[in-house]
């Protein structure tokens, strides 16, 4: 029979608790970077490699597969280039975090700037942080609105 300590116990909780506090503070850094648009910081919080994931779509130009730090912050920049900014809003209703994982879950909605169509849904965003820098971001959101609204 194996029997833990107490002090084992709270050690782990609170090595938990701090690898799970850690991921928060590097989540709402990049929110903040992602509102400001502040690419440099994007390109310091996402890990040399990433596990990027967005369901391709050929008839949206800013979704494209990407892997390095300096592309996954480019996507950013891509989507404003392609997208009214003053029409561009996000909530997010969740935001969990247990450990090295956390997920946004809320709404977007935007208007595509060549053919002045709007597309709107709700997303979920899972992140992973390692070493205080994000190497996973998978995004499901609604494609078919926004292949819509590209199509011209």
């Amino acid at each position: 029979m194996s029997v833990k300590s107490p002090f084992e116990t709270t050690s782990s909780a609170t090595a938990t608790r701090s690898v799970t506090e850690a991921t928060r503070a590097v989540v709402q850094e990049f929110v903040t970077a992602r509102v400001a648009g502040d690419t440099g910081r994007l390109v310091e919080l996402f890990a040399d490699e990433v596990d990027w994931m967005l369901a391709e779509n050929p008839t949206v130009p800013w979704i494209r597969p990407r892997s390095t730090a300096a592309e996954c912050a480019a996507q950013f920049t891509e989507l404003m280039e392609h997208t009214v900014p003053e029409d561009a809003r996000a909530s997010v209703r969740t935001f969990l975090v247990d450990g090295t994982d956390a997920v946004l879950m809320g709404h977007v909605a935007g208007t595509v700037r060549a053919t002045g169509k709007s597309f709107e849904g709700p997303f979920a965003l899972h992140l992973t942080v390692e070493d205080g820098r994000i190497t996973r971001h998978h995004l499901y959101e609604n494609s078919l609105s926004i292949a819509e609204a590209c199509a011209p």
